[in-house]
């Protein structure tokens, strides 16, 4: 019987395939307890585990080749700290020693702490980043079991026919494989390019987690956050998953999966049409020059974005320099080599470094108690978290002001609200420059920016436009604080609405105040990579977009298709109106 399980469409494409079943190892843990002469044995079975985790991302990332995804090193890297992190390691060997949990039992259980703290943070992809933990547990629980990786193929793939299947199926004795998981890490998607698998579905993550980012840098299908799939789908079902509707078709009609193929045969046509756009300019039909740029996270992504088109980089998060590292905050040589490799990556394009945007719900400082802070979205994080620490907040400006003497920099600062902020903010700036030009050190000239992201710095922009070069609109955040909206709270996510009227006049504003002052305006939210919202921004005068860099060519093909003089009265009323999202269909 065909059904269908929906989950969250993270990477486009259909794929159509027989499935493999993943186990997941956390989910089936003994827990007993152990005499305390075997304290030692239990403590030395997760120190082999965790060892043969390091030594085993250590050889994938060694044996990463040229033409591997630019974010699969990071990745690992990421996966690599965490595994060797004392918190992770500390507390599985107190549970062991004080409780007399058993090794499983202990990893877990401290897996499901850390996992709390991470669920405090306000930051979407910061909170998402548990699912890395997640999988360096199970990583190493797989090794301690002897399990090997879910990516690897089957030893035995057979096709026969049995009672109730299609007469096609026994036609399609090539068919390829996909994968249902519980959660997928970047070392088993550095597999995932040498197995048979067309596709995946796991039953968690997220838009921006790492395994979403990693699927759609390798152009796979995938659908993640499918909580039923390992419920519902039976090893050998044949299964379609849907990349662009996230959903995931179980046995399926012949009549169903020739029209899924159809799909197939013409998306593989769009992309082929799509990929000729690369190296054209990005104009509009009445010669409007559109900049499509690049968000990034890690240094080491400036050649994938060239490679996608992007001309530049919109939003370099600096954030994730910072986390996974015990609270150890990265010193200005090691800032300053990530953003002079972020500059270099980009073969001499602009690059807008954002300043740290981390606090509260995800404070550098792993001493505090996270529940010091009665409501992390609107406590000290972002411009707020680094002005209360102005020593660390000049070295990482010492950093990036070094690194614009290698190529063109834009500063961008965060979640700015209040002039004594924008104030005490370029003091300092002005201070990490006198103190580079004390060590007769060689810095660059960088373009400041502010983020609008909060209602009151929209309200304020004029103020903003007097002290700032350019402003970059976040509209993830400016949506969430606009409506009050917690985006990650399944009881009010449906309220989370793009499309509201507040928000889009107050986009509509910045852009209208940022060019009628003669200064650059960019967005930098998802907003930016929605294809649906292409002609409303053009229309309301945007002229540079920054976005995920599989989106580039998406949104350059709608620019490429926009005469702005004919948008300008339609964005106006669609600004205007009621329901925007009605006007927008049409």
């Amino acid at each position: 019987m065909t059904f269908a399980i929906h989950g969250i469409a993270v990477a486009r494409g259909i794929a159509i395939g027989r499935a493999v079943m993943a186990a997941s190892s956390h989910l089936e843990v003994t827990h007993y307890l152990i005499e305390p002469d075997q304290v030692a044995r239990e403590i030395e079975r997760v120190r082999k585990g965790r060892l043969a985790v390091i030594e085993e991302l250590q050889r994938l990332r060694g044996d990463l080749g040229v033409d591997a995804p630019q974010e699969l090193e990071p990745l690992l890297d990421v996966h690599l700290m965490l595994v060797q992190d004392d918190m992770l390691s500390s507390g599985v060997r107190q549970l062991i020693s004080e409780r007399l949990y058993n090794a499983e039992w202990a990893l877990t259980a401290q897996l499901e702490l850390l996992c709390r703290q991470f669920d405090e943070m306000d930051d979407e992809y910061l909170r998402e980043r548990k699912g890395d933990l997640e999988q360096v547990v199970e990583r190493v629980l797989r090794h301690m079991r002897g399990v090997s990786s879910p990516v690897a193929a089957p030893v035995s793939t057979p096709l026969g026919v049995q009672e109730g299947q299609h007469d096609w199926v026994a036609d399609e004795r090539d068919a390829p494989m996909v994968l249902i998981a519980n959660d997928l890490s970047p070392a088993d998607m550095l597999q995932f390019k040498q197995s048979v698998f067309a596709g995946f579905v796991t039953a968690v993550g997220g838009k921006t987690s790492h395994t979403a980012i990693v699927a759609r840098s390798m152009d796979i299908p995938a659908v993640v956050g499918a909580r039923t799939a390992s419920q519902l789908i039976r090893a050998d079902d044949w299964v379609i998953i849907d990349g662009d509707a996230g959903e995931v078709i179980v046995d399926p009609s012949p009549i169903l999966l020739e029209e899924y193929r159809f799909k197939q045969r013409q998306m593989r046509l769009e992309r082929e049409r799509l990929s000729r756009l690369r190296d054209t300019p990005s104009i509009t039909i009445d010669g409007e020059r559109v900049e499509l740029l690049a968000n990034i996270e890690q240094p080491g992504d400036g050649p994938g974005a060239v490679k996608a088109g992007a001309v530049g980089v919109g939003l370099f998060r600096t954030e994730f320099l910072f986390m996974g590292r015990g609270g150890k905050v990265p010193d200005e040589e090691e800032q300053y080599r990530a953003y002079r490799e972020a500059l270099e990556g980009m073969q001499g394009m602009p690059v807008t470094i954002r300043t740290l945007d981390v606090g509260a719900d995800k404070p550098l400082d792993k001493a505090q108690p996270k529940d010091y802070y009665l409501n992390p979205a609107l406590g000290l994080r972002a411009i707020r978290f680094s002005l209360a620490d102005p020593d660390m907040f000049r070295t990482q400006l010492r950093a990036i002001l070094r690194a614009a003497a290698h190529g063109p920099v834009q500063l961008l600062f965060p979640m700015l609200a209040h002039v004594s902020e924008i104030k005490q903010t370029l003091a300092l700036v002005e201070q990490a420059s006198q103190e580079l030009r004390e060590r007769n050190v060689p810095q660059g000239l960088v373009k400041l920016g502010a983020m609008i992201e909060i209602p009151a710095a929209a309200l304020m922009v004029r103020t903003f436009l007097k002290y700032f070069d350019f402003l970059s609109i976040g509209t993830n955040d400016l949506i969430q604080y606009t409506l009050a909206i917690d985006r990650a709270d399944e009881a009010v996510s449906q309220l989370y609405d793009p499309f509201h009227p507040a928000v889009l006049r107050l986009v509509a504003e910045v852009i209208q105040a940022a060019n009628a002052a003669g200064k650059d305006v960019c967005v930098c939210g998802e907003m930016a990579g929605d294809t649906a919202m292409t002609r409303l921004l053009l229309g309301l005068g945007l002229r540079s977009f920054s976005m995920q860099p599989a989106q580039i060519l998406a949104i350059k093909q709608q620019v490429l298709r926009a005469d702005t003089r004919r948008l300008v009265g339609w964005a106006q009323q669609v600004v205007d109106a009621e329901n925007p999202a009605d006007l927008l269909e049409n």
